[in-house]
């Protein structure tokens, strides 16, 4: 079978390539890919940041997936041939104390799919039972996709924030995951703005409209202005920052109200600034990582609901047959949330 494998420590250098087909040990499931989703992480692999140099070469990528059970290990017990299923990506040691508290999303050792080992870029993956999800019936394959960043969003509003109905929320970022956070918080009664900058214009600020946020265009607009005419100049309750820069963070704290809080989703790198004013108010800077089982199981009950409305936030429109014009197109801010047909595998 063919898979999508990073083959070489440079940007780019994504290749379909032969794998064998897999077999599932005693406690795993033979899985048959149906939808797979470009994650950022996915496009830091194929820039190749150095957090992935650990990477050992050849490896399929891809770790937001759905599919259908095709085999099962003698051990298997929890699922059965046909079931639909999708992967919580972090598979923990179940060993070390993190493991043992319950907090397998933060494990000592984990591995992650699609950088540690194959990933859902191929046709067929092998999976350990015990990190395998169900989907509910009514949920379609290519929306299930998602499942495991609307519980990264989940976890970030419903666990990690101190959101509330009639809280002025700003989400930085309107990137997969800060499109996934500003719907939650919406369902969890907040008053959500979505603010990006300039190369978002073209796609994603125009899909936080669509999804019915307002925006905000940093590069554009005054955000001093905008901060006073929607809080009365008193800032943000909560701010997600989920850029994924260093700049948001330094801008978040500008922007939130002294006694608010920040909820730092994305991975910012090094940021140099000066904290006593952050702790002259108070201000509350809580961190946020990946998604437990009942993460999930929230994702998908809001995906049924539509509070996460999947159909607008899912991009179609790209193959894996071509998978540079995605990762290009996802770099350079002109989609969000592509998801891929394995089937043309």
């Amino acid at each position: 079978m063919r898979g999508l494998a990073k083959v070489a420590r440079n940007e780019g250098a994504m290749q379909l390539i032969d794998r064998p087909h897999p077999t599932p040990a005693e406690n795993e499931v033979l899985v048959e890919v149906k939808h797979a989703g470009l994650c950022g992480s996915d496009a830091g692999i194929y820039k190749f940041k150095s957090a992935f140099e650990r990477m050992n070469l050849p490896t399929v990528i891809g770790h937001e997936y759905a599919g259908r059970v095709v085999e099962r290990g003698a051990n298997v017990s929890g699922y059965s041939i046909g079931d639909h299923v999708v992967e919580r990506p972090i598979r923990p040691c179940g060993d070390c104390y993190q493991c043992q508290i319950g907090e397998e999303n933060i494990c000592q050792n984990t591995a992650l799919t699609g950088i540690d080992h194959d990933g859902a870029y191929e046709k067929y993956i092998a999976v350990p039972e015990d990190v395998l999800h169900p989907v509910p019936n009514d949920v379609h394959l290519n929306h299930a996709a998602i499942a495991e960043p609307a519980a990264i969003a989940v976890r970030a509003v419903a666990k990690n924030s101190r959101v509330e109905p009639g809280d002025r929320v700003l989400v930085e970022g309107p990137g997969p995951i800060g499109l996934l956070t500003a719907q939650i918080a919406d369902a969890q009664g907040g008053d959500v703005v979505v603010s990006g900058v300039g190369r978002d214009a073209n796609y994603r600020l125009p899909l936080a409209r669509k999804l019915g946020f307002e925006i905000i265009n940093a590069g554009d607009d005054d955000l001093e202005s905008v901060r006073r005419d929607k809080t009365d100049g008193a800032g943000y309750d909560v701010i997600f920052d989920t850029t994924g820069h260093p700049s948001g963070l330094t801008t978040a704290v500008e922007e939130v109200r002294k006694g608010g809080q920040i909820v730092l989703v994305g991975q910012t790198g090094e940021v140099t600034m000066a904290y006593t004013p952050l702790v002259r108010s108070e201000i509350d800077i809580q961190c946020t990582y990946g998604a437990l089982y009942d993460d999930f199981e929230r994702a998908f009950r809001m995906i049924q609901s539509g509070d996460v409305d999947a159909e607008t936030f899912i991009d179609n429109r790209f193959s894996l047959l071509d998978a540079e014009e995605a990762f290009e197109a996802f770099l350079s801010s002109e989609t969000a949330k592509p998801v891929f047909d394995i089937s043309e595998l």
